[in-house]
C-alpha cells in the first residue's frame, strides 16, 4: 500500500470553539464609555453651577472698608494691592490709579509714619468711589 491511500482513523476533524472575548470586551468598553462621559457630564454640570468667587466684588469690598486712620502704612500697602484690580478698566482708572499710587509713595517704606492728609485722603475717596464691579 502506498503512504497516501491509507485510512487513519484516530484524528478527528478540527472542531470549532464558541469564543465570547470578543462580545466581553466590547460590552465592557461599552459600558466604560458611558460611566465616563456620564461623570465627565456630571463633573461639568457641577463646575458650571458652583459658587464662582467674584474678585473683583471681593477686591472692592476690602478696598471699601480700609481704615485709614488706624494705620497708614497698612492702608497704603492695601490700597495699591486691591486697588491695582481695577486699574485697567480704562485709562480714566489708570490715571486714577497712578495718582493715587504716587501719593501713597510717602507712606509706604518708611518705620514711621504721619496720617493721610486731607489731599491723599480726597484721591483716595475718589478713586474708592469709581471703581464698580
Amino acid at each position: 500500500m502506498q503512504p497516501t491511500q491509507l485510512k487513519l482513523h484516530d484524528i478527528k476533524p478540527l472542531v470549532e470553539i464558541v469564543d465570547y472575548s470578543f462580545y466581553y470586551f466590547l460590552a465592557l468598553s461599552v459600558i466604560g464609555t458611558v460611566v465616563f462621559f456620564g461623570a465627565l457630564y456630571l463633573l461639568f454640570g457641577w463646575l458650571k453651577h458652583r459658587k464662582k468667587e467674584n474678585k473683583r466684588k471681593k477686591a472692592l469690598e476690602i478696598l471699601k472698608k480700609i481704615d485709614l486712620k488706624k494705620d497708614p502704612k497698612q492702608a497704603a500697602y492695601q490700597l495699591t494691592k486691591y486697588g491695582a484690580v481695577f486699574k485697567n478698566d480704562d485709562t480714566r482708572h489708570k490715571e486714577m490709579y497712578e495718582n493715587m499710587v504716587s501719593k501713597l509713595q510717602n507712606y509706604k517704606y518708611k518705620k514711621e509714619v504721619e496720617p493721610f492728609d486731607s489731599e491723599t485722603v480726597s484721591v483716595i475717596n475718589l478713586y474708592r468711589e469709581i471703581c464698580d464691579v
